[in-house]
């Protein structure tokens, strides 16, 4: 876990925001922010495929694309928390 200090500006699906912390479980594993959304003031979790870098005119990036929402799940399905690298496995 580690908090970023100063917070940097992100686009997720919920909103432009700032992340605070940023949780990284392992090389396995997505890393995931803890961000603060800037219109509503709600705190999200967001993993790294869902969220971009907010727009920093400096560095070039002015038009960042803004992230799409996961597609819903189906009853009873499962988000993994450390997502498969090879989604079929056959032993040899």
């Amino acid at each position: 876990m580690i908090q970023l200090n100063p917070p940097l500006p992100m686009n997720t699906p919920k909103g432009e925001g700032f992340a605070h912390v940023m949780l990284d479980y392992g090389p396995e594993s997505d890393l995931y922010w803890v961000v603060l959304i800037t219109e509503t003031g709600e705190i999200w979790t967001f993993a790294n495929r869902y969220v971009r870098a907010g727009k920093n005119i400096t560095l070039g990036r002015t038009h960042p694309t803004q992230p799409t929402a996961p597609a819903a799940l189906a009853p009873g399905e499962r988000v993994p928390m450390r997502p498969r690298a090879i989604e079929t496995f056959e032993p040899v």
